[in-house]
């Protein structure tokens, strides 16, 4: 768990705590078997709970209370019309395979605003305010609407045009990056941009995000 900006999509630059569950239904998060894996470009490392501020917490109160901890506390004479409202992203791995609905009451009374991030494959639970959808490559979608739709590109068997009638508000293109080459050297980073540029300026429906902070070096 951490405090950032958000980096990417259609609530990039704003603040979050950002709550990474291990685990994820389409790639176990071992090198060796990577080249098997649906999500074989993942670039998060999803084994373990020792990263930072992790653990294994006992109940939804007491993680709750951690995320809560993480907000900034501002000065009382700050209006609360000023003053953004708390959000949370749960993301992974898969964070519906964890994500429940005792834990998403928990962070509403803490008067946060709770998003995921989800490859779509499970349910979603009750009360989530804003669902970034991630489909892979040609996985079975439970979900069926979301705030934002956001396609890393390119993926051979999930073509944008699979996705034009998804009911979606935003529809993004995410430059598909190689995990195994560090972010400034990856030269078919560079190319995939390109061909997700000239993709959006073609077809306007859909529009380019990049991943800002790698390129800001915040992550």
């Amino acid at each position: 768990m951490f405090y950032s900006l958000q980096g990417e999509g259609a609530r990039a630059g704003r603040a979050a705590v950002f709550c990474r569950f291990s685990k994820c239904n389409l790639w176990n998060g071992r090198e060796e078997s990577r080249a098997q894996a649906v999500c074989n470009f993942c670039d998060t490392d999803i084994v373990g709970i020792d990263g930072q501020n992790g653990g294994k917490f006992e109940s939804p109160e007491s993680l709750a209370n951690t995320i809560a901890a993480m907000w900034p506390t501002l000065p009382d004479e700050i209006s609360s019309i000023e003053k953004s409202k708390p959000y949370v992203i749960f993301t992974g791995g898969e964070p519906l395979l964890q994500l429940d609905e005792a834990l998403i009451e928990q962070m509403h009374l803490h008067d946060f605003e709770v998003a995921i991030e989800s490859n779509g494959t499970l349910p979603l639970p009750k009360g989530v305010d804003w669902v970034c959808l991630s489909p892979k490559s040609d996985t079975k979608l439970v979900l069926t609407e979301c705030d934002e739709l956001k396609l890393v590109y390119p993926q051979e068997k999930a073509l944008p045009e699979r996705f034009e009638n998804f009911k979606s508000s935003n529809f993004f293109l995410s430059p598909m990056a190689n995990p195994l080459i560090r972010f400034g050297e990856d030269t078919q980073k560079k190319t995939n941009t390109q061909l997700a540029l000239e993709y959006c300026l073609k077809r306007p429906q859909w529009r380019l995000t990049l991943q800002l902070h790698k390129l800001l070096g915040i992550d």
